[in-house]
């Protein structure tokens, strides 16, 4: 069948009618999805009443609705009461989504709730119903095997919620993993799974099903995706901001003269103040992401042009590239350890925050090289021949065309790579922390010049310094100095302060883009 032949046929249907259906159900169906997310994250309960009505009582009628729904599409489709165009095979991806729902659901029911423990006595029936299921899925007409075992699944659900055999004082005893399903765990569950699937399947619905359909409901499929994945980080977000935000924003007030007056901020967290906070962890967390950038950025940019510019692609050239994914990847607790073994022996043998800095520094180094190779690889040769072709040497090429061409991939490493470091605990416990100190370091007042080798020397970086990530682990984990709510609110300024660290390099980037484009 043409593509031609196909949108004809999409044009003759009687949309009208077909379309406010299709949408309908999508549209009840995200909802749903929402209000689960929500309720899975404890910013609702399914007890709620909404309208007089309880929220799993919502749920339950809008399971019946949706997936009466597409069980009607999918029969109206069949029986020509709308004409589509939908293929002969529903196809092996939704045969076996069905087929491994009815095995988990057979399974558990036999197992579960019939008791029949033993292995053959319920793996049998549980495998025989995902075979059947698969292949009768997959052989179905497409706008049969797209709707009925949603459709007839979210039905089964609603049914289930409305009648009360599953609420949220149900218990489900698991006896074979001696674990207990909640239902107000099961409820949000149940609906997330269902909705999404009754809308996967009214998406495809919309064009018809056939090819146009499975291509919207690939759409739909990948733009829920990306919704709740932004969405999640919005909770998490929203979630440390209201465990942390009141606690940090404690006495918070600008004064005469726009003079800002922050105590969580600016104190420290001695005997004697009136609101404790975190300015020295503030102080160490800045100094170590500062060492961190100064000692990463120049070896992994100078490597990155190295192995693009000069070296030539071969064996080494992929070593390299081997070795450098499995330093990024490398767990954090191994840097720390190899600080703590290499590092501090050498630099006075107690933990500091030069050897934070350079543990940190070696673990943001990876990305940076990977990014600024990748970042210098995207220069158009373009560039490169437009220099040559003026004269201009290989190294005034690089200097002044390719790496202000790179400079914004080259912040986005950087700032990609701070985002995960400004975090990181474990390292610092091990070679940097000693404490919850009162007072920040003074790096830049410690400075001092000799005429004698090292010729500068800073004794503020042999000591040690608390830092936001190890300050949270000691307040929340360790119950060191101060509540949980005080652990909160540090876990909020470090968001805070990782936020303002890629604003200023979003920032950054920008400027050069836009100066390169000028």
């Amino acid at each position: 069948m043409s593509d031609a032949y196909e949108g004809d046929v999409h044009r003759r249907m009687d949309t009208d009618w077909w379309r406010t259906v299709t949408v309908a159900i999508v549209g009840i169906a995200f909802l749903s999805m929402i209000f689960a997310a929500a309720n899975v994250f404890s910013w609702i309960t399914a007890t709620d009443v909404f309208g007089s009505v309880h929220l799993y009582t919502l749920y339950g009628i809008a399971l019946v609705l949706t997936g009466a729904g597409v069980v009607f599409v999918g029969i109206a489709s069949a029986t020509d009461i709308v004409e589509t165009r939908a293929s002969d095979k529903t196809g092996v991806l939704p045969g076996t989504l069905a087929a491994t729902l009815a095995l988990a659901i057979i399974g558990l029911v036999v197992s579960q709730t019939l008791g029949i423990s033993s292995t053959l006595g319920w793996a049998v029936p549980a495998q025989l119903a995902g075979v059947l299921v698969f292949f009768g899925v997959t052989f179905a007409p497409d706008d049969l095997g797209s709707t009925l075992p949603w459709g007839l699944f979210a039905a089964f659900v609603g049914v289930l919620l409305l009648t009360g055999v599953i609420s949220p004082e149900w218990t489900w005893k698991l006896t074979t993993f001696d674990l207990g399903i909640k239902g107000i765990i099961a409820i949000p569950s149940l609906a997330f799974v269902a909705s999404l699937l009754t809308a996967w399947s009214a998406a495809k619905a919309t064009e018809g099903f056939g090819v146009r359909g499975q291509q919207t409901g690939a759409y739909f499929l990948v733009g829920t995706n990306a919704f709740f994945m932004l969405g999640l980080l919005a909770m998490l977000v929203l979630f440390v901001t209201e465990k942390g935000a009141g606690r940090a924003m404690k006495g918070f007030h600008i004064g005469p003269g726009l003079s800002i007056h922050w105590p969580f901020v600016m104190n420290g967290s001695g005997l004697g103040v009136m609101i404790p906070g975190v300015k020295p962890a503030i102080v160490g967390t800045f100094w170590l992401v500062l060492g961190a950038i100064l000692v990463s950025v120049p070896l992994g940019v100078g490597a990155a042009v190295f192995l693009t510019e000069y070296a030539e692609r071969g064996s080494f050239t992929s070593i390299v590239d081997i070795v450098t994914n499995g330093l990024w990847s490398t767990p954090s607790i191994v840097y720390g350890l190899f600080g703590y073994a290499f590092l501090l022996p050498r630099l006075g043998g107690r933990p500091s925050v030069l050897a934070g800095q350079l543990v940190l520094g070696f673990m943001l180094l990876p990305l940076v090289l990977i990014t600024s190779r990748e970042a210098i690889q995207s220069v158009p040769d373009a560039y490169r021949d437009g220099s040559v072709a003026l004269g201009v040497t290989r190294w005034q090429t690089i200097r002044s065309v390719v790496l202000p061409a790179a400079v914004p991939g080259i912040i986005t490493g950087v700032i990609l790579g701070v985002g995960r470091i400004a975090g990181e605990t474990a390292p610092l416990i091990l070679v940097t922390a000693g404490g919850l100190n009162d007072r920040g370091i003074h790096v830049l007042d410690s400075f001092k010049f000799s005429t004698a080798p090292p010729f500068v020397t800073n004794d503020a970086l042999l000591h040690s310094s608390s830092a936001l990530p190890y300050q949270i682990y000691a307040v929340i984990e360790a119950g060191v100095s101060g509540s949980e709510e005080f652990g909160w609110a540090t876990a909020f300024l470090l968001l805070v302060v990782i936020i303002c660290f890629y604003v200023v390099g979003i920032a950054t980037r920008l400027y050069f883009q836009r100066k390169l484009n000028q």
